[in-house]
């Protein structure tokens, strides 16, 4: 596991943009917090860093927004929020083999439906600023996290 402290939003950026830079050609991101936590401005980071242009939008309402990647494939953005039961997922068309990123908000609303999580990111507020818990949950998982370890632009604080 590994954990940083994030004192502002340009934190949660700085590690957005060091997952899309350390990681691997298919990965899924469940992305876990409290509303306000950050899941987004993280995602919207990371999206940014991957070369994708104009707006980003939150999925809050959409549930789904796809994004295509400069180097091939899609990324697709999900917020499941909204969503009651995991089977309302297949009205979503999920079933894209073009997708080589997942970002999962609230992702245990849709357990069972979704790809299982290489990476999850647990967001909390803490005083002023936001505490990153990342695990790994499969070999891919815990590569990208050593390199997330090596990467100069951020720091661990435990």
């Amino acid at each position: 596991m590994q954990v940083f402290a994030l004192v502002d939003s340009r934190w949660t950026d700085r590690l957005g943009q060091a997952l899309a830079r350390t990681r691997p050609e298919h990965a899924v991101v469940h992305l876990e917090g409290d509303l306000g936590a950050g899941k987004s401005t993280l995602a919207r980071a990371l999206l940014r860093e991957l070369g994708v242009h104009g707006a980003i939008r939150s999925p809050t309402y959409t549930l789904v927004e796809r994004y295509p990647l400069a180097g091939g494939g899609e990324a697709w953005h999900l917020d499941l929020y909204r969503i009651g039961d995991p089977a309302e997922l297949e009205y979503l068309g999920l079933d894209s083999a073009d997708v080589t990123l997942w970002l999962v908000e609230w992702a245990d609303r849709g357990r069972g439906g979704l790809p299982p999580a290489d990476l999850q990111v647990q967001l909390e507020v803490e005083g002023d600023g936001r505490r990153a818990r990342l695990s790994a949950h499969t070999n891919a998982g815990t590569a990208w996290l050593q390199r997330l370890s090596q990467d100069n632009e951020i720091t661990a604080d435990s």
